[in-house]
Order: C-alpha cells, then structure tokens, then sequence
C-alpha cells in the first residue's frame, strides 16, 4: 500500500475517526435507535467506519483516493 495523503489529510481522518468512533459509543451508551437489531447494525457500522478511519490515518493511505477520486485535501 502506497502512501497517498499527506499529514493534513492524516489529522483529518483521525479527527473524523474520532468523531465516528464517538458516535457509535454515543448511539450505544445511549441505546439509540429503539430498535435493537437496527441499533446493534449502526453501532457496529459507526465503530468499523472509525477504526478503519483510524487505519488509514496511520498508514498515510486513502482508500477513496486509491480508487482515483480525487479529494479535496
């Protein structure tokens, strides 16, 4: 895997991996929504979403920009 963002774009997907980890701990803690089966899939979306976030902070890689999207940062 080949670095393909810079270290703007490193604190910003730790930024927003924080914020996304945050809000499947939130929507957790919180037990929102009411259903359970809807609650366990967001929860557990929000937290893979943060993680792999997290991921690619460390790796200096960008999986939307490895498919050729160009991103604005």
């Amino acid at each position: 895997m080949k670095s393909n963002i810079d270290m703007r774009g490193r604190i910003a997907r730790a930024i927003t991996g924080a914020i996304t980890l945050g809000a499947g701990v939130a929507c957790w803690f919180f037990e929102w929504p009411a259903s359970p089966g809807w609650r366990w899939t967001i929860v557990a979306l929000l937290v893979f979403g943060g993680l792999f976030q997290f991921y690619e902070a460390k790796k200096a890689w960008c999986v939307t920009r490895a498919c050729g999207i160009k991103t604005p940062m």
